[in-house]
């Protein structure tokens, strides 16, 4: 029997015929429907929310011509993830394509999936989105692979601009008031917010500010717990921080950093400057807040509130400077990690084919189509002349009324179809010239920006978030430790300890912030973290990293 598990966590021409160096060689396609020209339809279901698009789609009805097939994709609504998931489990019938969430492991666990090892070698744009090493990984306990990490391949060079992670966050005219003025330490950040909204308490229109607000919704507590390992100037292991020099597992949760990060926000709160509704609202009206750019600052990962941008845009409160900038914050500016070259390869999850699904063949070949050089660019760029122009020297760009399209709720239910959990990639086209995503177009990025942020950039001497928060190499072979944390089990001390740990921040650590005594409430907070066990965890992790560094020494 399977180790039962629960998961703990948590985006046109002649078809290319290879995928080059980052992904590997590509293959020919040749799905293209039954003889009779006929569409296959196949379904999907992704447990994140999302948005579907129309029935009529422009840009999915042109995919479809190309490959001979088509797939209706719909989101989670109204439940969590691993309770939509158990539905499904318990009636029994599944979509054909799945990517469960926190739910993933159970439906490996239910037998709802499809080993993909003997089909591998036949569909090549799949087989060399990763490497030896990396299918190794995805191996479950019973030796067999049974999903595709949807985001964790660079094809060719690596191109980014947007830092898609976590960060430090102001708004852009909290910057311009303050001259642009150097941001390096946590101290630094909140004095600033601090300052612009004594003297700036309202927008506009009279709406009163919200100095700094924290998500701590459901999983996404992420955004008020975590910042003790990127404070520390480490990256993004998710569930601890590692020594690179001597490959130990350390414990954010108890570190000086993380004692001065909450005692910092506990003052902040105890001023008024930390929204007092951080605790209690939903991340829809999280969204909802940002999106009026009230909010100055806050905690969190681009692709986590990036549809708040969207809304900023539409309402033209860019004008205002509402736009988010990251900044390099460390505990005391030593040098940071918030952002890494590299990607981070995720092998806890991924898209993966159903049992229910009764053409697995057509399925694994609309995947490897999918990954094809010119339906790549239909997914992400859109219709040439429609969506994008390619300029003499072969590179693409938009024009102002395209651009705006693109951030158009309507436009892009009507006409994009980027299928945006199947698997992608980033890096370079294989024409050398493009990349692969339009927020890795460097011209294209900067000529896009909002002005706001185009003020910002060139005051700092830079033309991406990324280059204001700065690029490090790409962490060990180890990284990131959370894809083995998303799937601890309790089955396992480590993994009970996890998900106590888990229940403790969630009830304590909004009263450590709002507590009169913060000394008081935070060793009540240790009390309660030490009765989990947390050894138990970080040992477990210990083994899987010191796993991992030998596994990676074969494939070397």
């Amino acid at each position: 029997m399977k180790r039962k598990k629960i998961v703990s966590m948590l985006l046109a021409s002649a078809m290319a015929a290879t995928l080059l160096a980052g992904c590997g060689a590509g293959g020919k396609s040749s799905s293209k429907g039954d003889s009779d020209g006929e569409i296959k339809e196949f379904t999907a279901f992704f447990a994140v929310p999302g948005s579907e698009i129309n029935d009529d789609n422009e840009v999915q009805q042109i995919i479809a011509e190309k490959t001979g097939a088509k797939v209706k994709e719909t989101w989670l609504t109204g439940q969590t993830d691993v309770e939509a998931i158990g539905t499904m489990i318990a009636g029994g019938e599944y979509p054909d394509f799945i990517e469960g969430g926190n739910g993933q492991m159970q439906l490996y666990d239910a037998d709802a999936l499809v080993a993909l090892d003997d089909y591998l070698d036949d569909y090549p744009n799949i087989k060399n989105l990763f490497s030896d090493l990396e299918w190794e990984k995805l191996r479950q306990d019973d030796g067999h692979i049974y999903w595709i990490p949807q985001f964790s391949c660079i094809k060719n060079e690596e191109k980014v601009c947007t830092h898609n992670d976590e960060a430090f966050w102001i708004q852009a005219r909290v910057l311009k008031w303050a001259g642009y003025p150097e941001i390096k330490t946590m101290d630094d950040y909140f004095n600033l917010i601090e300052s612009y909204n004594e003297a700036n308490p309202t927008m506009e229109d009279g709406t009163e500010n919200i100095p700094y607000t924290i998500l701590c919704d459901d999983w996404r507590y992420f955004c008020l717990e975590n910042a003790p390992q990127f404070l520390d100037g480490y990256p993004n292991d998710g569930s601890c921080m590692v020594d690179p020099d001597t490959l130990t597992v350390l414990d954010y949760n108890t570190s000086d950093t993380a004692v001065a990060y909450f005692r910092k926000l506990n003052e902040e709160y105890q001023k008024g400057i930390v929204d007092p509704e951080s605790f209690t609202q939903s991340y829809d009206e999280y969204i909802s807040k940002l999106s009026t750019g009230r909010v100055l600052g806050m905690i969190d990962q681009w692709w986590d509130f990036s549809n708040a941008n969207d809304a900023i845009k539409q309402a033209g409160l860019d004008e205002q400077g509402c736009d988010y900038i990251p900044v390099p914050v460390t505990i005391d500016g030593r040098d940071n990690q918030w952002h890494n070259s590299g990607g981070a390869f995720n092998e806890s999850s991924g898209l993966a084919i159903t049992t229910s699904c009764e053409d697995v063949e057509g399925a694994l070949q609309f995947v490897n189509d999918l990954l094809d050089q010119d339906i790549h660019n239909l997914r992400f760029w859109g219709v040439e002349g429609t969506d994008y122009e390619v300029d003499e020297n072969g590179e693409f760009y938009r024009t102002e009324e395209e651009r705006t399209k693109q951030s158009d709720t309507a436009y892009k239910a009507s006409h994009t179809c980027p299928y945006s959990y199947f698997p992608q990639y980033t890096g370079t086209s294989d024409d050398g010239i493009n990349a692969n995503k339009p927020d890795g177009q460097a011209s294209e990025f900067f000529d896009g920006l909002n002005q706001d942020v185009k003020e910002t950039f060139e005051a700092y001497g830079v033309e991406t978030y990324v280059e204001m928060l700065g690029t490090n190499e790409a962490p060990g072979d180890w990284y990131p430790m959370w894809s083995f944390s998303n799937n601890f089990t309790t089955d396992t001390p480590g993994g009970v300890a996890w998900n106590k740990i888990a229940d403790v921040k969630h009830e304590q650590l909004p009263q450590v912030v709002m507590a009169k005594d913060f000394d008081a409430a935070w060793d009540t907070y240790m009390d309660a973290y030490n009765a989990c066990h947390p050894e138990d965890f970080i040992s477990e992790l210990q083994t899987e990293l010191d796993t991992r560094m030998e596994q990676a020494a074969k494939f070397k």
